[in-house]
């Protein structure tokens, strides 16, 4: 039975509980990224009443274009953000990288989960079995939907070339393996992993190859901000470290004032209470470059340091997590941005922006 915008179900003795409704993509990744939302919290909440809403996205309809020319800034997010909005649903499972750096009014990610591998992953059509990217023969054909990962390993690999691939994970492999058009194509290491094809990985991509996009590998859990109880019941689900890290990135991507059209790529890890941050931008053909580390120390001042409503780090809600910690990962991401800016990645960006809208 629906009372206001909440659906709520009768029980046997006549209790009443409230139904949360999880709001997700169709594909078979977002199902198993949801479904994995949705077992850990009927384990924390075992009285709580989930039920799974899907639905398609802009993303997911236009297959015949690469994702940095249609020029939607929440190809994957919009549809579930309406859903959210109209209280269809009450909360939404994202890979984090779909999620724009700045969310729209009302809205807030009230959770990140522990990030799988972010790292991209090398998958070889099967006659290649065996070969590394370094391997293959010049000119072999590389599919990827990503100018980030074009970018850079256009400049790591020049004797390769590159081309756009689109559609899910399914598909993308669908058309590797019954095709002779690639002789290999790049995918997160995580959604593989994710589906069981942890198999299918022939190499996994390190920093020196290939940085990741920001907030990849993480799972972000959408609320609205004022369902206080939602937001306190889906913030268990937090890791603090991978809240850290995310929001370092998002920060510097934001700053920047980036997105899937230009090619930024990030490398972060937390060594000892010490939060490191690589961030990179590069030009479409990846001959441009401009590549910086910073750190801060994400300790709290004192381990009893309170954790305090402090508002919102890049579209994050993370209370149970000290607010020192949050505005030193943030101000980093700021400051590594400004720092390139002051070395002209403004230029760069604008430069393979306008490349990429004139193709």
């Amino acid at each position: 039975m629906e009372e206001g915008p909440y659906k709520y179900i009768r029980e046997g003795h006549g209790k009443i509980s409230r139904v949360i409704r999880l709001g997700t993509r169709k594909s078979q990744l977002a199902r198993i990224q949801t479904d994995s939302v949705a077992d850990k919290l009927k384990e924390l909440y075992p009285d709580v009443h989930l039920e799974i809403v899907a639905m398609s996205t802009i993303g997911d309809k236009i297959l015949d274009q690469a994702l940095s020319k249609i020029g939607e800034k929440s190809l994957f997010t919009k549809e579930l953000e309406n859903a959210l909005e109209r209280n269809e649903v009450d909360i939404v499972v994202h890979s984090l990288k779909d999620l724009p750096t700045a969310l729209p009014l009302g809205f807030t990610i009230g959770a990140v989960l522990e990030r799988e591998s972010p790292n991209d992953a090398v998958v070889l059509h099967p006659k290649n079995a065996g070969l590394t990217l370094d391997a293959l023969p010049d000119k072999s054909v590389i599919g990827t939907s990503s100018l980030r990962r074009a970018a850079q390993l256009k400049k790591r690999f020049p004797q390769l070339e590159f081309e756009n691939i689109r559609g899910n994970l399914n598909t993308r492999l669908r058309k590797l393996d019954e095709k002779d058009d690639y002789a290999a194509i790049i995918l997160a290491a995580a959604g593989l992993k994710r589906m069981g094809w942890e198999d299918r990985i022939s190499q996994i991509l390190g920093p020196d190859d290939c940085m990741y996009a920001v907030g990849q590998g993480a799972l972000a859990v959408e609320v609205r901000a004022r369902d206080k109880d939602i937001l306190e019941m889906v913030s268990v689900l937090h890791h603090p470290d991978t809240v850290l890290r995310c929001i370092a990135e998002r920060a510097f991507l934001r700053h920047l004032e980036g997105g899937c059209s230009v090619p930024v790529a990030v490398h972060t890890e937390v060594k000892e209470s010490v939060l490191y941050l690589t961030g990179a931008v590069y030009s479409l053909d990846g001959a441009d470059c401009l590549k910086e580390t910073m750190q801060t120390i994400i300790a709290p001042n004192s381990a009893a340091e309170e954790c305090v409503q402090d508002g919102v780090h890049v579209g994050v809600t993370a209370n149970n997590i000290p607010a020192s910690s949050k505005a030193a990962a943030e101000k980093l991401g700021v400051d590594l941005a400004t720092l390139l800016l002051s070395k002209g990645a403004k230029d760069i960006l604008t430069t393979a922006r306008q490349l990429n809208d004139a193709r």
